[in-house]
């Protein structure tokens, strides 16, 4: 029999899978969202990017550090949301960690003075953790004709 993972590992999971968010951020009381790589570190409780110093978001962040991570698989029908506490620092030790062949899509190499490290300390997620699309559609449809709600898969908030 299977053994049932508890819900911090599953968001963790998912979070590692997906690996690419939309970070959100408030610039003058407007909350702002852009795509970013995350680069999850669950045994830190951390998730990490590499950013540009003349970029917005160090000024965002340094304003108002609350931040949400928007983690979106829509083909296997599975999110998570993160709310966290952001900084910015330029550690160049966990700069050259990060950096990896397509960070230099931004940079040609980590000693490129202008990268800065993104880092978000989870306080607490959400998930939404279904079938996939196929199976989801046909629930979906049979709940419909069965009048009854359709069981979509697992969804739970976690402190982290």
């Amino acid at each position: 029999m299977a053994e049932q993972i508890d819900d911090t590992t599953r968001a963790y999971d998912l979070m590692e899978k997906i690996m690419f968010c939309m970070l959100t951020t408030v610039n003058d009381g407007e909350l702002r969202a852009r795509p970013m790589a995350a680069h999850v570190e669950r045994d830190e409780n951390m998730v990490y990017f590499l950013t540009d110093v003349d970029s917005h978001k160090d000024e965002e962040i340094e304003q108002n550090p609350q931040v949400c991570l928007a983690f979106a698989d829509s083909k296997g029908q599975k999110y998570v949301s993160v709310s966290g506490t952001a900084s910015v620092s330029n550690d160049r030790e966990k700069i050259r960690e990060l950096f990896s062949t397509p960070s230099k899509a931004w940079w040609d190499s980590a000693e490129d003075p202008s990268i800065r490290v993104l880092k978000v300390e989870p306080q607490s997620a959400e998930y939404w953790d279904s079938p996939g699309t196929v199976v989801s559609y046909i629930k979906m449809f049979a709940a419909a004709v069965s009048d009854s709600k359709p069981d979509m898969g697992r969804n739970a908030k976690v402190d982290l």
